[in-house]
Formats: structure tokens, C-alpha cells, sequence
């Protein structure tokens, strides 16, 4: 059996100064930058992932400028993407109302085939920081009256649940309709464990 390679598009959309660009940079190149200047446009990076013997993952990270949210740039962003990140600050209690606004944008803009929402985390990120702006019922009831795949507590800069988050979002995007013919929910919007969805013997670095 020969080697699959599967390509996927994924947003990474927030407010500004959220930590967008910190987790691409994280994830695609394991580095962190407390200087990262804001992103104009957008940005792009690729990260390949080998998901099993016979399949490799390539994600097209696409991490959209905070400031550009309602332009008419965006549905060009959007078009074609397989799944999404939506990014707040858990300190900073506007960026997490304004994820609603991200999400709402989203769905009005990109659809699956089949018509049905693209898989969508929300991460929590800044979680290391204290005090938090939001409590976890509320993040809970959020991500699921918003329909979300699930959201997840990150902080790019100590590098936590950032691997395994985005792991949670390729599952989703290969189960999905678009992704080998499965179709599934978008999800439930839970809190997503990272310990009960790593599978054995998997782990991060």
C-alpha cells in the first residue's frame, strides 16, 4: 500500500494579539518569539505531520491579521479551508465576545461540501496567566451554543496542548465529509481533555 498525502487548509483567526501568529510559529517550527510584530494580511506556514505508516498530513496554516475581520478580503481566505482555529486571550474578556463575531463570520463565509460547518476549535490560549477574564462554564456553554468541534487550554509561549490540540483538529478534519467521505458532526463543543483524546503511545514532544 502506497503512501497517502492528505493537504489540508487551516484558519487561524482571533483579535489581534491573541497569540495567532505564536502558535503557527510554535507548531509549524517549535519556536516562540515574545516580539512578534502584527500581522498584515496574512501569513502562511506549512507543517508536516506523518499520521501513520501510510499517511502524511500537510496542514496550510493560514493566520489572518486580527484587524482585517470584516473586509472583503476574508472570503478569499476562507474559501476552501477544511478547519479552523478560533484564538482568545483567557485574560482579556473582549477577545473571547469577539470569538462569537469570528465564528458567526465564519460560517456565513465557508461551508463543507455537504453544507455543513468546517471542524472548529476554540482555544483558550494565555491559560498559564492569571487572573482569568472568563471562568471555564462560561468557555463550556460558549463553545457549545456556538457550535464548536471542542475547545482546548493552550499557552503557545510555555508550549501546552499546542500539538495535541491541533491533532484533536485533524481527526476531525479527516472525518469529516470532505475528508475521506465519513461525514460527522461538527461536534458538541466540549471541553476537549487532551489526556483521554491522545491515543497510546502517542506523544508530544
Amino acid at each position: 500500500m502506497g503512501q497517502r498525502d492528505r493537504m489540508f487548509k487551516v484558519l487561524v483567526v482571533g483579535d489581534a494579539t491573541v497569540g495567532k501568529t505564536s502558535l503557527v510559529q510554535r507548531y509549524a517550527n517549535d519556536s516562540f518569539n515574545r516580539h512578534y510584530k502584527s500581522t498584515v494580511g496574512v501569513d502562511f506556514a506549512l507543517k508536516v505531520v506523518q499520521w501513520s505508516e501510510s499517511e502524511t498530513v500537510r496542514l496550510q496554516l493560514w493566520d489572518i491579521a486580527g484587524q482585517e475581520r470584516f473586509t472583503s478580503m476574508t472570503r478569499l481566505y476562507y474559501r476552501e479551508a477544511s478547519g479552523c482555529v478560533i484564538m482568545f486571550d483567557v485574560t482579556n474578556s473582549s477577545t473571547f465576545s469577539n470569538s462569537h463575531k469570528w465564528k458567526q463570520d465564519l460560517d456565513s463565509k465557508l461551508v463543507l461540501p455537504d453544507g455543513s460547518p468546517v471542524p472548529c476549535l476554540l482555544l483558550a490560549n494565555k491559560c498559564d496567566l492569571s487572573p482569568w477574564a472568563v471562568t471555564r462554564e462560561e468557555i463550556d456553554r460558549f463553545s457549545k451554543e456556538n457550535g464548536f468541534s471542542g475547545w482546548v487550554e493552550t499557552s503557545v509561549k510555555e508550549n501546552k496542548n499546542i500539538n495535541e490540540s491541533m491533532r484533536v483538529l485533524i481527526e476531525k478534519m479527516m472525518s469529516s465529509p470532505s475528508g475521506d467521505g465519513s461525514s460527522c458532526s461538527a461536534g458538541s463543543g466540549d471541553y476537549i481533555n487532551i489526556k483521554e483524546t491522545s491515543p497510546p503511545g502517542w506523544a508530544c514532544c
